[in-house]
């Protein structure tokens, strides 16, 4: 079974934008949010996804993924998603030996930016740099399935 091991944390400063070693654009949309699970359909560039995840909170949650044509994924963005899109771009940078993930949001999710950093367990050690603010990880208004229905632009 694929497990998603991953912490959240708040960005609170400029920091690490020298630090961005690639940034990708990402578009995101929900087909289903209830339940057990989500199902996520999102195009980076000339690449999509559909991704399937457990909907528990925390640390370390299943998660699969599965690459799919653009256009399908257009399509169903189109037609199947499920409330509004999700728009971000997603930059990575690389801080002790693991690289971070931090998504800058846009449209109604403008002002949010969060930093995720992928574990190899739940209890791993790591070093969180100064622009790692509050952690997030049980928060579930930060998760991309819950800023679909509420926007950061509404709290």
């Amino acid at each position: 079974m694929a497990k998603e091991i991953e912490r959240k944390f708040l960005v609170t400063n400029d920091h690490w934008r020298d630090q961005i070693k690639s940034s990708h654009r990402m578009v995101q949309g929900y087909l289903n949010d209830a339940g057990r699970a989500s199902v996520r359909v999102r195009i980076s560039g000339d690449q999509a996804w559909l991704n399937i995840k457990s909907r528990i909170l925390g640390v370390e949650r299943d998660e699969y993924e599965y690459p799919i044509p653009v256009t399908d994924a257009r399509q169903m963005l189109d037609t199947l998603a499920d409330g509004a899109l999700i728009e971000k771009t997603r930059h990575l940078v690389d801080v002790a030996g693991l690289t971070w993930e931090i998504d800058e949001f846009y449209g109604d999710n403008a002002g949010l930016i969060v930093a995720e950093v992928e574990l190899y367990q739940p209890d791993a050690t790591f070093h969180k740099p100064d622009w790692a603010g509050k952690e997030v990880t049980d928060d579930p208004r930060y998760y991309n399935v819950a800023l679909v229905r509420h926007p950061f632009s509404t709290w």
